[in-house]
């Protein structure tokens, strides 16, 4: 569902409709700066960017003391007094759970402020503060200040009275401040414009009427210490964000954007928001050394330098933008200057003042924090890990069989198949075309007796057609967007032309919408065709900025403006709300629009790139950044969604792709076809080798994924994520980590025949040779066209399952191969999850098996019952991690034979140079000399326990013989 498909549409189109004047011309390529706004087209940004710091210093300040709020947990609330307004705010901190989790609000009580809902998980509830100590005066002269103790002794608040500032402290250091330059600003709702004053704004030939007027909100943050910021997806640009604005105040670039849009053909480098947004923002500071003895914070461990990475969310679905600088001091040796923190200004159209603060102080206790707000990553069907094979569009049936069969003629596994938006009678969603599609049950029926799955689009624009049942039944209930007179339904152009847009927002729409699915309602589908939402922004072809007015109207009277970057997720989550009901089981939806809290609903994807090396690279941040803000389960589409790759470019996408959490290739209709095999037998073999990796790796992938649905934790994540301390990976981009074991240097440049490879510290084997290296290194790697220099990391356990299958289903009872990569002191750790795949026992019935496995002085492995240990290998750090004990029963929902009878076939110990015998649960086993890798010609660089004859579910332990060592 491409913006575009706009060429097409707008040349079917004008010949029907000369109003269609009004549509963005999209038949000349390239991104369009002219159709979308800029902060000087938005009145708020305008108004708010260039304050000078300080300006609202004499404004706000806490009146009074602070006092508990009655019956709603531990919260304590202030009036904010503003000059010149004879009513104060309301300001609210609350604490959230045990870590030290704050929540800032401000709200004006006469006018409260829309607070999105749907958007926090429903059973979140506030905690209570340890204590609170209220002092009237400071010896330095600062005025009253209240201090809130949290329930996490390393972490407090202080909050001075006037100037209004709060600043979060762990262990007595700041790291998160709100309003230390003074730019907080919160607009009062005014009953009428004042004399020669219009409330009404325009964009190119579109008026916005706001008829609440001007409702904007500004705060700043400051990350005392801090080199880097991170997150707020979704834009092309580097991991760590870029300034855009000097140390001067002046503009560098525009403010970075979010509001969910259509972009058509993105830029490759750019600070514009595109088709989701996440107001996540994560820090990471260095505070110095030595405090508490060196120790790591609540850790115990010693260690040098003292990190802290922390966040906030920006709990507001409207219309924001950030601009972020840097203070720079001189560091005195050679008169360079270090940089000695990190400033963000927030601007907001409108909503809610509410900020949460997640202090940390680890990468993975910030996951942990933020996803305890708005949600872990939903477990997803096992399928949804393997390879889907998608381009818009194929043509019938018979090109359906073709590409299938094309799969196995060329032994490439693959997973799902998928049908874009040609499938349709007339781009009516739920419909198919007669001529193309005749027998759609007999087609997926098909495709699934062979293990794999069908995906078909559905898109939230519906054809206005007094013939489509949909649109006729959704229009007799009222369940449509309104215009800005609150009665009439909003009319806008898609894909099927004349459109309305069912309203989302609503439970009770999302409630039908979700039985539209049902088998009996959605013709020719069955429970092996899954969904794909497409355009949910929403995309309008004749609205501003190729989206909705901010002044439509959804139930309750609210505007669009309040729930726009939230419209998209209602309807994914109706859309996987549908499926789940269908199937009872895990569904599976794919969305291109996403809030915070989407990945508690299904995957997104990175929307339509190009086909060029540039697009290859910013995959990589793009898809790290998702992660670091909750959403890991994403992907850009390999290949390119616009233009043609070569063999290469096809070739380099496919072997960083499958390191890619959701990983697609599609294209756009007017590209050459570009299956996998399709690129000459060379390009085919190599493609395939890279393709069966990723299944290969799917044990480990689905032991990660879940670890990110238990703890939030990413599944592909930045080298900072791993190696906190180490500033060398701060802002690094060109290597990524699958969960905590696998690195990956990806071939990045055309042409290449080496890659400037830097590991960190530690031991590191190669995954191909089994070479061993000792980080921290730096050194040029030699590549041809077949190599992607990926490493395994020393105190690591990797589960593999090593036997080529067709698809995931083939592989659910194959046993595994246990890969050990033993650290400089012979220990290694890992953790394996199993479960059926598909069902939700895994939660009721505690139907998984989930196993510790321990390496010790390179001499015995354990598989027992998880530990804090295995947890941490397994991506999972402190309290939800060692709580799942027990391998579970095991026994899927059918009682079959389950997971509990997988069996290890090998075991692999990487870096051992000789090998003697081995003793399992004290029977004796061979030991031999082999391949780190299946890969062909692979040195024999390891030994391996043949044939252990252990299931995985079970307590075993086997013991090397003394000259299996080193």
């Amino acid at each position: 569902g491409m913006a575009a498909r706009r060429g097409d549409a707008i040349v079917a189109l004008v010949a029907i409709c000369a109003a269609l004047a009004t549509l963005p011309d999209a038949r000349v390529h390239g991104f369009k700066a002219n159709d979308f706004k800029k902060c000087e087209t938005s009145s708020f940004c305008q108004r708010l960017r260039d304050r000078p710091d300080g300006a609202t210093r004499e404004i706000y300040s806490i009146e009074g003391r602070w006092e508990p709020i009655g019956g709603r947990g531990g919260g304590w609330g202030a009036l904010l007094a503003k000059a010149g307004e004879p009513r104060p705010l309301r300001v609210e901190l609350t604490p959230y759970g045990d870590e030290g989790v704050v929540r800032l609000r401000v709200d004006e009580p006469a006018h409260p402020r829309y607070v999105v809902p749907g958007v926090l998980v429903d059973d979140l509830s506030p905690s209570e503060f340890a204590d609170v100590q209220f002092a009237s005066g400071g010896k330095d002269g600062d005025g009253a200040r209240t201090v809130f103790l949290t329930k996490n002794p390393d972490v407090d608040v202080v909050v001075t009275h006037a100037p209004f500032r709060v600043a979060v402290r762990v262990r007595g250091h700041e790291t998160t401040v709100f309003n230390r330059r003074s730019l907080f600003e919160f607009e009062y709702k005014r009953d009428a414009p004042a004399e020669g004053e219009s409330w009404s704004e325009s964009f190119n030939s579109h008026t916005d009427s706001r008829p609440n007027g001007p409702t904007a909100l500004a705060f700043d943050l400051t990350f005392p210490d801090a080199e880097h910021v991170y997150g707020i997806p979704e834009r092309a640009t580097s991991l760590s964000l870029k300034e855009t604005k000097d140390a001067n105040g002046q503009a560098v670039t525009e403010p970075y954007r979010m509001y969910n849009l259509d972009v058509f053909e993105y830029l490759a480098e750019s600070p514009f928001g595109l088709y989701g947004s996440i107001p996540v923002m994560l820090a990471h500071a260095k505070v110095g050394g030595g405090g508490a003895g060196g120790r790591v914070f609540g850790t115990g461990r010693a260690r040098a330098l003292e990190t802290v990475t922390s966040a906030v969310y920006f709990n507001n679905p409207t219309e924001t933008y950030v601009d972020v600088s840097k203070s720079r001091v001189s560091s005195g040796f050679g008169g360079g200057e270090k940089i000695k923190s990190v400033d963000a200004l927030w601007m907001a159209e409108s909503g809610s003042m509410d900020v949460f603060v997640a202090p940390g102080p680890t990468p993975a206790a910030v996951m942990r924090q933020y996803t305890s707000l708005t949600g872990t990553t939903r477990m997803p069907p096992s399928f949804a890990l393997g390879y889907h094979q998608c381009r818009w569009n194929y043509r019938d049936e018979k090109d359906v069989a073709e590409v299938d069969a094309g799969f196995d003629r060329h032994d490439i596994p693959y997973d799902v198949l998928w049908l874009d938006i040609e499938h349709t009678d007339g781009k009516r969603y739920m419909t198919w075309d007669a001529g193309k599609f005749p027998t759609p049950r007999r087609m997926i029926e098909d495709v699934a007796s062979r293990g794999r799955k069908m995906v078909t689009i559905v898109d939230p624009h519906v054809k206005k057609d007094g013939g489509y049942p949909i649109f006729k039944e959704a229009e007799a209930k009222n369940f449509y967007v309104k215009k800005a007179d609150g009665s009439t339904d909003f009319d806008g152009w898609c894909w099927p032309g004349s459109s309305a847009y069912l309203d989302v927002t609503s439970p009770t729409v999302r409630d039908w919408w979700a039985g539209k699915f049902a088998l009996d309602q959605y013709e020719g589908s069955t429970k092996d065709l899954y969904i794909w939402n497409d355009m949910n922004e929403p995309s309008v072809f004749n609205g501003p900025e190729v989206t909705m007015q901010k002044d439509l109207v959804h139930a309750g009277g609210v505007e669009h403006r309040e729930v726009h970057n939230a419209f998209g997720m209602y309807y994914h989550a109706a859309t996987a709300e549908g499926i789940a009901r269908r199937n009872d089981e895990r569904p599976f939806v794919l969305s291109r629009a996403f809030f915070a809290g989407t990945q508690r609903i299904g995957p997104i994807w990175t929307g339509d790139n190009a086909a060029d090396w540039d697009h290859l690279r910013v995959s990589i941040p793009m898809v790290t950044t998702l992660g670091l803000t909750g959403l890991t389960f994403s992907g850009a589409d390999v290949g390119g969604f616009f233009g043609n790759p070569d063999a290469e470019l096809m070739t380099r996408w496919y072997q960083i792709g499958i390191y890619y959490p959701f990983f697609r290739g599609h294209a756009h209709l007017e590209t050459k076809r570009r299956e996998p095999w399709l690129f000459g037998s060379d390009a085919t073999r190599t493609i395939r080798d890279a393709i069966r990796r990723r299944y290969q790796l799917m044990p480990y992938l689905y032991t990660l994924f879940e670890a990110a649905h238990r703890e939030g934790s990413p599944v592909l994540r930045p080298l900072w994520y791993e190696f906190p301390d180490d500033p060398s990976v701060w802002a690094r981009e060109d290597a990524v980590m699958l969960g905590p074991a696998i690195l990956v240097h990806p071939v990045l440049v055309q042409g290449a025949d080496a890659v400037d490879v830097a590991l960190p510290e530690g031991v590191w084997y190669d995954f191909d040779t089994g070479e061993s290296h000792v980080g921290p290194k730096r050194w040029k790697y030699p590549v041809t066209i077949a190599d992607v220099p990926t490493f395994v990391r020393g105190g690591h356990i990797v589960p593999r399952r090593d036997r080529p299958r067709r698809s995931t289903a083939a592989m659910r009872r194959d046993p595994l191969t246990l890969v050990v990569a033993p650290d400089a002191d012979g220990d290694a750790v890992g953790e394996v999850y199993l479960d059926d795949g598909v069902s939700f026992e895994h939660e009721t019935r505690e139907a998984f098996v989930r196993r510790a496995l321990t390496f010790s002085r390179h001499k015995e492995l354990r598989c027992s019952a998880p530990t804090a240990a295995s947890a941490r290998a397994g991506g999972v750090e402190g309290s939800r991690g060692a709580s799942a004990a027990g391998a579970g029963s095991g026994v899927d929902a059918s009682g079959k034979k389950s997971v509990a009878d997988v069996s290890v076939e090998r075991v692999l110990i990487l870096g051992a140079a000789r090998h003697g015998g081995a003793v399992v649960n004290g029977e004796a086993r061979d030991v031999v000399a082999a391949p780190a890798s299946t890969r062909d010609g692979a040195p024999a660089n390891a030994v391996a326990v043949r044939k252990p004859e252990v299931r995985i579910a079970d307590d075993w332990t086997i013991a090397l013989a003394a000259s299996a060592g080193r």
